[in-house]
């Protein structure tokens, strides 16, 4: 792995800074939270607000500062080539639910070092949780976050954002996965894979996300022990499909895949 190269206390900086970045983050989107909002839409459909250009700038801000030789990759202000690391930036993940109030909204925040995601951050402004990992561990409420460990259907909580977002032959995939799982739940964006990192579901499906969406996950599900790729099983990288499979377990997460297959 890459990460090998880091030394430790670098990734300690490193992680620290992403919530350094998150701490900042935090009350800037709390002050646009439930207030009147001027909604743009983008090129994708997807709406984007003042809020979430106004905290993607100052992260870029303190990033260049700090480290101004990284790049840095953001939803709302594209790419800035750097060196061999990378800050991927999703301000308001759940823009939908951020301006229709509902509060399990978060702020995505990662590291990648030759394009490899080593440390990442799930922050919930509205709730107070935060989930933030480096290879091999990830804390919340400063304890290690640990997954279930399910590993077969009969017992797998599933959960996805919206059915809405699989089209064509992703549905069947959905329906086939969702249905064999104990129980489905629907929404939450980035906030069901902090769940799945502390042990409450076992199982994430979705497709359709940008890189920025699922970068940060990676080190948090990973660090609590749990799996997550794309739907063929590779590794998840920026030139990923989009499509996510998340599990609890190894075991669980290859029955998955062969599922869905």
């Amino acid at each position: 792995m890459p990460v090998l190269d880091i030394p430790s206390s670098d990734v300690e900086t490193y992680t620290a800074f992403a919530n350094t970045l998150a701490d900042a983050a935090k009350p800037l989107a709390l002050s646009y939270f439930r207030t009147p909002l001027d909604i743009i839409s983008k090129l994708d459909e997807s709406p984007v607000t003042i809020a979430d250009r106004t905290i993607e700038k100052q992260m870029r801000d303190m990033i260049e500062a700090r480290f101004p030789t990284h790049g840095i990759y953001g939803e709302e202000m594209g790419v800035k080539k750097g060196d061999e690391f990378t800050w991927v930036l999703d301000p308001i993940d759940g823009t939908k639910s951020f301006i229709t109030g509902f509060p399990l909204f978060g702020t995505l925040i990662s590291l990648t070092y030759r394009e490899a995601p080593f440390c990442g951050l799930i922050d919930v402004p509205a709730t107070g949780e935060r989930w933030h990992a480096r290879p091999g561990q990830t804390l919340f409420a400063g304890k290690p976050s640990v997954t279930s460990g399910c590993e077969g259907f009969s017992e797998a909580r599933f959960y996805t954002t919206s059915p809405d977002m699989f089209k064509g032959s992703e549905v069947e995939a959905y329906e086939m996965l969702s249905r064999a799982a104990r129980l489905r739940r629907f929404g939450g964006d980035c906030y069901i894979y902090g769940l799945l990192a502390s042990g409450h579901c076992d199982l994430v499906l979705e497709t359709g996300l940008q890189p920025y969406d699922y970068m940060a996950l990676v080190p948090v599900v990973e660090g609590a022990g749990g799996c997550i790729t794309d739907w063929q099983g590779k590794p998840l990288s920026i030139h990923s499909t989009g499509q996510v499979l998340a599990s609890a377990t190894p075991t669980l997460h290859e029955a998955a895949l062969k599922l869905i297959a």
